[in-house]
């Protein structure tokens, strides 16, 4: 791997983890609104519903950014290694992944849990968000055996 020059099109994959990082700063904020409107002081990190008549309002923003963030790590590397070797592939899975996280925010955010999963009125969140890490995963085993040369 030494003297590996980066595909000119690296940069759509560089610019595919800018967006999603502002994505996660949109719902970090959203979080940080929702704390005030429902006043849930730091540092708790979910409200109890004994103590808080708006608890599951807030939980609900809560738990849309705290599942992102939770998976954003192994976004990050898939997106990352995969775009590599498959850089316009990568980006467009990573483009799906985002849009899917930002419907899945929305939906969670909106106070039923049930709509995380719906994007444009359909149940078809899941189906998105998982076939594009699926498909960033692909495009990263595929650089694994390209680099120890087994293709």
């Amino acid at each position: 791997m030494a003297g590996m020059e980066l595909p000119r099109e690296y940069g759509y994959v560089v610019l595919v983890l800018v967006l999603y990082t502002f994505l996660n700063s949109w719902m970090a904020s959203k979080v940080g609104r929702a704390r005030i409107k429902y006043k849930v002081p730091y540092p708790t990190l979910y409200a109890i519903e004994s103590e808080n008549k708006d608890a599951k309002l807030f939980n609900c923003v809560q738990r849309g950014h705290q599942n992102s963030l939770e998976l954003m790590p192994v976004f990050f590397a898939m997106l990352l290694l995969g775009g590599l070797r498959h850089p316009l592939v990568a980006a467009g899975f990573g483009i799906d992944y985002t849009i899917a996280r930002f419907f899945y925010f929305t939906g969670y955010s909106s106070g039923i849990p049930e709509n995380r999963l719906k994007m444009l009125g359909l149940r078809i969140v899941p189906f998105f968000g998982l076939m594009s890490l699926s498909g960033l995963t692909i495009c990263t085993v595929s650089f694994g055996i390209n680099i120890l040369g087994l293709h």
